[in-house]
């Protein structure tokens, strides 16, 4: 097994890739609620803060700040995992080796992160977080994607409610971030 290097920053924020192991499966939106608790229950036992997030079909984009001192996104990311694992029916496809080691088939067992390095990395990543149902097809515009903190983002000023209904360059994607 690889063994990646890590460039960890206590109470850091970074950018997480999270992929669903069948990559043809709708379960995140299906299961919305059951997320949003996991998440819940997670940060209940480990705080953090949610910057953006955007939950897609298949996979997930969202940038969390740690707090002060604390660099373990890794076990935030096994508690979320777990609790949404468990709150599903063990009806999945499992390969023979997840079944030998009492696995789930839900969930790709790796993810990836991005320590963002200032604020144009941070406006970077939020912008392809929000673009990302666009950009995958499932809406023409931002706004019309339900499972997004755009909708936050707008309610801040942080963004118009029209923003990106044209064509929008992206200078970021999941090419600069590395496997958990």
């Amino acid at each position: 097994m690889s063994d990646y290097l890590r460039y960890r920053v206590a109470g850091g924020c970074y950018f997480f890739t999270v992929n669903l192991l069948e990559r043809n499966n709708t379960l995140l939106v299906d299961h919305v609620e059951l997320l949003r608790e996991s998440v819940r229950k997670c940060k209940q036992k480990r705080p953090f803060h949610i910057d953006a997030w955007v939950v897609l079909p298949e996979h997930m984009h969202c940038i969390w700040t740690l707090p002060e001192g604390d660099v373990d996104f890794s076990n935030r990311w096994k508690i979320i995992k777990t609790h949404f694992c468990k709150g599903l029916p063990i009806d999945e496809r499992r390969s023979l080796v997840r079944v030998k080691r009492g696995e789930r088939g839900i969930w790709q067992r790796r993810f990836w992160e991005h320590l963002i390095r200032d604020d144009q990395d941070y406006q970077n990543h939020m912008d392809y977080l929000h673009f990302n149902p666009v950009k995958h097809g499932w809406v023409d515009r931002v706004s019309d994607w339900p499972y997004s903190s755009f909708h936050r983002c707008v309610n801040k000023g942080i963004y118009s409610a029209d923003w990106a209904n044209g064509n929008i360059d992206l200078e970021v994607g999941e090419f600069d971030c590395r496997p958990e």
